[in-house]
């Protein structure tokens, strides 16, 4: 039987997706930096962008509902796994997350086209699933005191359809 590094050591995919934190560090860090750089100029009126959001509302919405939720999904996917000793989630299942992401990132930037309640579906399925990721593999890995770090998620969740419904 393989030990749990060996088992890490075999998975052959893109080293961008072997880990949870690396997709998420790297591209919540640079969708802050650039969504402050998008913000100043939609701020000052020289540009615009296809969102339903006000300049500050938007603003605000990426950096808690766009930046924080990546730095803390790279932090549980990191975690979690050496709270449970289960493996981390790499690869395939990864990459699906991290494009739910994406596509939230996408759909509030182009929320006046695709219409809110489209947009605002698109940016909660990422929190909503990493929730279940989370949780499945708390529960799975016989860790059930840490299905606190849930409570995280789950604010940062109600916090973001609230947002979109106001």
């Amino acid at each position: 039987m393989k030990t749990t590094a060996e088992q890490i050591r075999a998975y052959q995919g893109p080293a961008l997706f072997s880990y949870g934190f690396r997709p998420f560090f790297v591209f919540g860090a640079l969708w802050a930096a650039l969504a402050i750089a998008i913000w100043l100029p939609l701020l000052n009126g020289r540009i615009s962008l296809p969102t339903a959001f006000t300049p500050i509302q938007w603003h605000v919405h990426e950096l808690l509902f766009g930046f924080v939720p990546a730095i803390v999904a790279g932090f549980l996917l990191t975690a979690v796994p050496n709270w449970t000793g289960r493996l981390p989630v790499v690869g395939f299942p990864l990459f699906v997350l991290f494009l739910t992401w994406v596509a939230g990132r996408v759909a509030v930037l182009i929320s006046a086209w695709i219409g809110q309640p489209i947009a605002g579906f698109f940016d909660l399925v990422f929190l909503a699933l990493l929730g279940i990721v989370i949780a499945r593999e708390i529960i799975v890995g016989d860790n059930r005191r840490n299905l606190k770090v849930l409570v995280v998620i789950v604010l940062l969740l109600i916090g973001n359809a609230l947002f979109h419904l106001e």
